[in-house]
C-alpha cells in the first residue's frame, strides 16, 4: 500500500493484489453466515425413520424416530417395545446412538426394507440361558444394556450388510452365516 497526501487528505492507493485480496475476504466473511444458516436450517428439517420387523413376534414398526434436532420419545419408547426380550416381555430404553447407527446402515445400504430383529434387548435372565446353551454369547453381552442387536435386512445378503456396518466403525460387529443375522453393538469398535 501507498499512503501519499493530497492537499489536506490522506488517499491509500491499493495495488491490485491487495484489492483482490480484499475483496476475496470480504466475499467469503459475507457468504459465510448464509452458509451456516442454510445448514442449520437443513439441518434442523431432516427426518431419520427406522422400519423393523420382529421375527419372533410378528411385529412391525416403521416410524421418524428423530425430527427438528430431537429424538421423539414416544416413538423411542415404541422402538423400545418391538426390541423387547420377549421371552419375558421386559423392555429397556434402547440406546440412540445404536438407532443412528442403524439409520446410517441403512441409509448407506438404500433400502426400503426393514430390519429383521433377531435379538434387540436380552433380560439378564435371556443372556445367562443363551450363554450357557449356545455358543457366540457374551456373558456380560451389550444387549442386556440396550446397546446391541441382531438383524438380518430382506435382499441384501449377510455378508454385504456385514460389510457396510463395519464400514461404519460405529461399535462391535459380528458375522453369524449359520444362524443368519449380523450383529450391531455401539461397544469398542472390533469385528469378528
Amino acid at each position: 500500500m501507498d499512503f501519499s497526501k493530497v492537499g489536506n487528505k490522506s488517499t491509500c492507493k491499493l495495488s491490485r493484489r491487495h484489492f483482490l485480496k480484499l475483496g476475496i475476504l470480504a466475499a467469503i466473511v459475507g457468504a459465510a453466515p448464509f452458509r451456516s444458516f442454510a445448514a442449520i436450517r437443513n439441518y434442523s428439517r431432516l427426518e431419520k425413520s427406522l422400519s423393523f420387523y420382529n421375527i419372533h413376534t410378528g411385529e412391525s414398526l416403521n416410524a421418524v424416530y428423530w425430527a427438528n434436532g430431537d429424538y421423539l420419545p414416544d416413538v423411542l419408547n415404541e422402538i423400545n417395545y418391538i426390541m423387547r426380550d420377549y421371552r419375558f416381555n421386559e423392555i429397556k430404553p434402547i440406546d440412540t446412538r445404536l438407532l443412528d447407527l442403524l439409520y446410517d446402515i441403512h441409509s448407506n445400504l438404500g433400502t426400503r426394507q426393514s430390519f429383521h430383529i433377531v435379538s434387540g434387548f436380552r433380560c439378564p435372565a435371556t443372556n445367562t440361558f443363551l450363554y450357557k446353551y449356545t455358543s457366540g454369547v457374551d456373558k456380560n453381552s451389550l444387549h442386556m444394556y440396550g446397546k446391541a442387536v441382531d438383524i438380518r435386512l430382506p435382499g441384501h445378503e449377510l455378508s454385504s450388510l456385514y460389510q457396510v456396518a463395519a464400514g461404519q466403525k460405529g461399535g462391535g460387529v459380528g458375522y453369524y452365516p449359520e444362524s443368519e443375522f449380523v450383529h450391531i453393538d455401539v461397544g469398542k469398535v472390533h469385528y469378528w
